[in-house]
């Protein structure tokens, strides 16, 4: 095997039994452990098919117990919804332009409508009367700090490849209850949130944003009230179905999520609305829910949606969300503009 990344831990005191890592790209799992080697420990992996990858170590002492961190040799970390983990980048990977360009703060403003908390975030000097687009973000407190997902908006409204718009960032709330596919949770996004959202800014057209379950969560709610959005950005949704899925059958609310996917396959009563809107979706091209999303895109296409699916060269994490932000993002904001 032709190594094309090496971890090395030193360990001069031996203190390690062992090393493993737990890497977000799929590696065959007996490819995994360090070898040790001259007072440490060194693992060489072939790069997998992806521009960056983010990792975890395990670390096994000789008492039986084993402890797992980010790598102690690398300095280069990653946040997460679950914590930081240390991340390779490869030589072809760029981060965004945009991340470093001109952009201001803008203004934040807190609503709690019923039991869902909303950060309004809009460009500086911009009245609640100007009528704009609205961007209704699902995890947006989570987009804003892991993904910069108001800079993106900020940097592109500065730079004039956005137009001047406000972003609606939804608190997730009891996550996995609310997003699962769950009626109650659409109702009071489309009955209580818009409404109040509308009463107070005027608005041309809104975007409805999400990833992973609240990707899930946007397109529940549009097809249960095909008002209720104009566009729809999913980004890595939990598109469940048992063909693919069956490992996610632990997951509390698994059925009811493969019903409603299932029933927008079959057309049933959850079925998509008679109402083709846009809607990108971007993947991960390795990550559990690849296959997943190209079934989707491939039943709205066959329903007559303009849906485009783009599959990034990373995993199922908010740094690759990010990264497809533009041109993808970009270009469906312009699209509802038009």
């Amino acid at each position: 095997m032709t190594a094309t990344a090496t971890f090395h831990v030193p360990d001069p005191e031996g203190r390690l039994a062992g090393v493993r890592l737990h890497p977000d790209a799929p590696i065959p799992a007996g490819l995994l452990d360090f070898r040790h080697e001259d007072g440490g420990w060194i693992l060489g992996i072939e790069r997998p098919p992806v521009s960056r990858l983010e990792y975890l170590l395990e670390f096994r002492y000789p008492d039986g117990h084993d402890e797992t961190g980010t790598d102690p040799g690398n300095p280069r970390l990653a946040a997460g919804a679950f914590g930081a983990k240390s991340v390779l980048e490869f030589p072809d990977y760029r981060a965004p332009a945009w991340l470093t360009t001109p952009a201001s703060a803008g203004v934040n403003r807190e609503y709690r409508y019923g039991e869902i908390d909303v950060r309004v975030w809009c460009p500086d000097e911009m009245a609640d009367d100007e009528p704009v687009p609205l961007l209704v973000a699902h995890d947006g407190p989570e987009y804003d700090a892991l993904a910069s997902l108001t800079r993106y908006l900020s940097a592109g409204i500065t730079g004039g490849w956005l137009p001047r718009l406000r972003a609606a960032l939804l608190s997730p709330g009891p996550r996995n209850r609310w997003y699962s596919a769950d009626p109650g949770y659409a109702r009071a996004l489309r009955f209580t949130v818009l409404p109040a959202l509308i009463s107070q800014l005027a608005t041309t057209k809104r975007i409805g944003m999400g990833t992973s379950l609240g990707a899930l969560a946007m397109l529940h709610a549009y097809c249960r009230y095909p008002g209720a959005f104009n566009a729809l950005f999913l980004q890595s949704g939990s598109f469940f179905c048992p063909r693919f899925d069956a490992q996610e059958q632990r997951f509390p609310y698994y059925r009811r999520v493969v019903r409603f996917v299932a029933g927008l396959q079959d057309d049933g009563r959850d079925g998509l609305p008679d109402r083709p809107i846009p809607v990108t979706l971007t993947c991960g091209a390795i990550e559990e829910n690849a296959e997943n999303n190209r079934l989707m895109t491939a039943t709205l296409r066959s329903r007559g949606y303009p849906a485009t699916l783009y599959e990034v060269s990373d995993t199922h994490n908010y740094t690759a969300w990010r990264d497809a932000f533009d041109p993808h993002l970009t270009e469906l904001i312009g699209q509802v503009r038009r």
